[in-house]
């Protein structure tokens, strides 16, 4: 990334209960820009971006719970930190989850509804082109990947979004079992969801483009700024 669209000292939290963290923190790394793993909440109030990986959802959500991480990410989420959910961080961000376990939280960060495993089991995981509204076209972080205006995602039990709110953008689709076009990545706001691995397909791009709209709307909330004057 340009020097000139990077902000000084800008930290982006990974969520390291389970799942895909380091993928991610090696993307980062890449762009320049500091990546830390999320345990506690004093890191999590000292970060100004948060990326909720793939993993296992439920897991996650009763990590988050035993952890005493549920709320104060919540309220993060609900204060707009901007936001990016991969795979199991997609249904965990998700307003509703039509075949969620009971006990499963939801951190209601984007206005849609998923069901869990669409596309099949692990064996039905699958890798496909998409094209990507709004994603460069040509960038010197896209290091892999096959024609430039697309991006390869990678999807590995992915979820799929049976509902989309007024609000929400739709970024890129596949066509579901069903025939249906169905939406893969979504953004409302600060918070942006895929349904895939964007940390695994060795292309910058998705992950340049939070950033870059996470910059352009870089306010520390409260917490954060409260946090960082004891420093």
């Amino acid at each position: 990334m340009g020097a000139s669209t990077q902000v000084p000292d800008f930290k982006v939290g990974i969520l390291a209960l389970q799942g895909a963290v380091r993928e991610h923190v090696g993307v980062f790394s890449r762009l320049g820009v500091e990546a830390v793993a999320v345990t506690d909440q004093a890191t999590l109030e000292a970060v100004d971006a948060l990326v909720l990986p793939g993993g296992e959802s439920t897991a996650i959500s009763r990590l988050l719970e035993t952890s005493g991480l549920l709320e104060p990410v919540r309220r993060r989420v609900k204060d707009k930190i901007p936001t990016f959910g991969t795979c199991a961080g997609m249904i965990l961000l998700a307003r509703s989850v039509s075949d969620g376990r009971p006990d499963q939280h939801q951190l209601d960060g984007i206005d849609i509804d998923v069901r869990r495993n669409a596309f099949g089991r692990q064996v039905d995981s699958f890798e496909t082109d998409l094209v990507v509204d709004g994603l460069p076209s040509d960038s010197r972080t896209r290091i892999a990947g096959p024609a430039a205006e697309a991006f390869h995602a990678v999807f590995i039990r992915a979820p799929l979004v049976e509902r989309v709110g007024p609000g929400v953008e739709v970024l890129a689709t596949v066509e579901g079992t069903d025939g249906e076009r169905r939406a893969v990545l979504c953004r409302e706001g600060s918070c942006l969801v895929s349904a895939f691995h964007p940390e695994l397909s060795g292309d910058l791009r998705l992950h340049e483009m939070f950033l870059e709209s996470a910059f352009a709307s870089h306010v520390k909330v409260p917490a954060a700024t409260a946090s960082r004057s004891k420093q």
